[in-house]
């Protein structure tokens, strides 16, 4: 299963033909979402029980359980869910799961769906409210599925764990793992949210635009869903978006010291306590470390010059040369220390 990338989901247009009518009611009728209050109690007892056994199976590192509770496809690459539940052991470690209200996904048809979206719970005339949501799931094979979100507490780090199940005869497959935590160098997402809006306030428009990131991220417990809180901060972010910045796949060439990188990605990063941000650019080579290096001091160096707001947020910045395999040579650079 794939997902869409992005938090915004692109206005639906809505022809006047009969025909096209009719295939966006047939879409609409593929793809129901219901809400707790919608639900069955059974159903949603049925979820929240196992939603509820998956996070003490990952608890406790119980890889084994997880991948023979797995759809197929899932248990057959399940490199990316044992990575992730030994990278969040300490905060799964002595934690306590909050399960939020489920939301139960069908897709009905015979193909999968290249694009499908679920609208669920109370919409307005503005969009999303409080009691809604919005997931978007590329190449979804037809079936029955259910979202549990849980709220991780009491371990190392707070982090919610997204579990995407899938009903097999009368069984409740995992068939989707996702970890994120729920603050950045000892910061909520309320917290970012309102460091960009002073930084928008004094006109540190990048500055502004990378915390709105950091508290979308913060706010969004997967990227294919989104809410009405998530979709007013995208609304913020939007008049700050820079255009001499990398972003929606668009890169940006910046010369420094005789070269001319080809700039792909800037993005923020919570080191402990510290935030930091990170630039990736593509190289053709990084076996030659030590001029690797040079060359990741002299991108730094450019950037802190061309935008020295990035002084006010960020504790060091990290470069990092990829090459076309992608693998890549980091260095690091404490703000500091940058002249």
């Amino acid at each position: 299963m794939r997902v869409a990338s992005g938090n915004r989901l692109p206005q639906q247009r809505l022809g006047l033909s009969c025909l096209l009518l009719l295939l966006i009611a047939g879409t609409i009728h593929a793809q129901t979402c219901l809400g707790p209050s919608d639900m069955d109690p059974s159903v949603r007892t049925a979820l929240e029980t196992a939603a509820q056994r998956y996070f003490e199976m990952s608890a406790h590192g119980d890889l084994a359980a997880l991948q023979q509770n797995s759809i197929p496809s899932l248990a057959s690459n399940f490199s990316g869910v044992e990575n992730a539940v030994k990278d969040n052991a300490a905060a799964f470690a002595g934690a306590q799961a909050t399960i939020r209200s489920p939301f139960l996904l069908m897709a009905d048809g015979q193909q999968p769906f290249p694009r499908a979206e679920f609208l669920c719970g109370v919409f307005g005339p503005s969009g999303q409210t409080r009691q809604s949501a919005v997931f978007v799931l590329n190449d979804l094979p037809p079936g029955k599925y259910a979202l549990t979100i849980l709220d991780v507490n009491g371990g190392k780090q707070p982090c919610t764990l997204t579990l995407v199940l899938q009903q097999i005869v009368t069984d409740w497959k995992l068939a989707g793992y996702y970890v994120r935590a729920t603050e950045s160098a000892g910061h909520d997402g309320s917290w970012f949210a309102q460091r960009a809006r002073d930084f928008k306030a004094k006109s540190e428009l990048h500055n502004a635009w990378l915390y709105y990131r950091e508290a979308i991220a913060l706010n969004s417990p997967v990227d294919f869903m989104s809410t009405l809180a998530s979709d007013k901060l995208y609304d913020e972010m939007q008049s700050t978006q820079p255009a001499d910045m990398p972003a929606n796949g668009k890169d940006v060439d910046l010369s420094a010291a005789g070269k001319t990188y080809h700039w792909t990605e800037i993005f923020p990063l919570a080191v402990g306590n510290d935030l930091d941000i990170v630039l990736k650019y593509s190289s053709t080579d990084i076996s030659n470390t030590q001029r690797t290096f040079q060359e990741n001091m002299a991108l730094i160096k450019a950037v802190v010059a061309k935008f020295p707001e990035l002084r006010n947020a960020f504790a060091a910045v990290v470069a990092r040369a990829v090459e076309p395999s992608g693998q890549d040579y980091g260095s690091m650079l404490p703000m500091k220390e940058i002249k």
